[in-house]
C-alpha cells in the first residue's frame, strides 16, 4: 500500500467535520502563504514607492545641476598658463598663511597648515571653476584641532608657457 493509498484510507476514516476544518486549515495555509510570496513584497514596494521616488528626484536634479556646471565649463574661453596661475594665486588670498603655492612647470602645489575643512572646500572649487586648476594628488591629513594639514597639487592649463 503506498502513502496516497493509506492517507485516503485515513481521509475517510475520519468525520466530515474534521475533514471541513482540515480543509479550511489547508486553505488558510495556502492563503497565508500566497500572502507571504507575492501580497507582502508587492505592498512593501508599493509603500516605499514615494521615498524612492524623493530619492530619485534628488539624484535627477544634482545630476542637471553637474550637467549644467560641465556646460558652463565647456563654454568657456581657454585660459593661457599665466591667467591662471594669477587667478590660482587670487584665490588662495582668502586661506591666508594656512596655504602657500609652490609652481613646478604647469603643476602647482600647495601646501596647507591649519586650513578648515570648509575654507578648503571653498578654495578647492574656486581653483576649479576660476582658475580650471585639476587635482591630480592629494596628501591632506585631518588634525586632532580638525584643520587640515598636507599637500594638493594642482595641474594648470598648458595654453601658453609657463612664467
Amino acid at each position: 500500500m503506498t502513502y496516497l493509498e493509506r492517507l485516503q484510507v485515513h481521509w475517510q476514516g475520519i468525520s466530515r467535520r474534521e475533514q471541513r476544518l482540515l480543509l479550511g486549515a489547508l486553505v488558510f495555509l495556502l492563503a497565508a502563504l500566497l500572502w507571504w510570496l507575492s501580497v507582502a513584497p508587492a505592498l512593501a514596494t508599493l509603500r516605499g514607492a514615494p521615498a524612492q521616488h524623493r530619492l530619485q528626484d534628488a539624484q535627477q536634479l544634482q545630476m542637471q545641476r553637474l550637467h549644467a556646471q560641465a556646460t558652463t565649463l565647456q563654454a568657456q574661453t581657454p585660459l593661457t598658463f599665466s591667467e591662471a596661475r594669477r587667478l590660482l594665486d587670487a584665490s588662495v588670498k582668502p586661506l591666508g598663511a594656512t596655504a602657500q603655492l609652490v609652481v613646478t612647470g604647469e603643476r602647482v602645489t600647495v601646501v596647507l597648515k591649519g586650513a578648515s575643512a570648509d575654507a578648503l572646500a571653498q578654495w578647492l572649487t574656486q581653483a576649479r571653476l576660476n582658475a580650471r586648476a585639476v587635482p591630480s594628488e592629494a596628501r591632506l591629513m585631518r588634525s586632532a584641532t580638525g584643520t587640515w594639514d598636507g599637500t594638493l597639487v594642482l595641474s594648470l592649463s598648458t595654453r601658453g608657457a609657463p612664467p
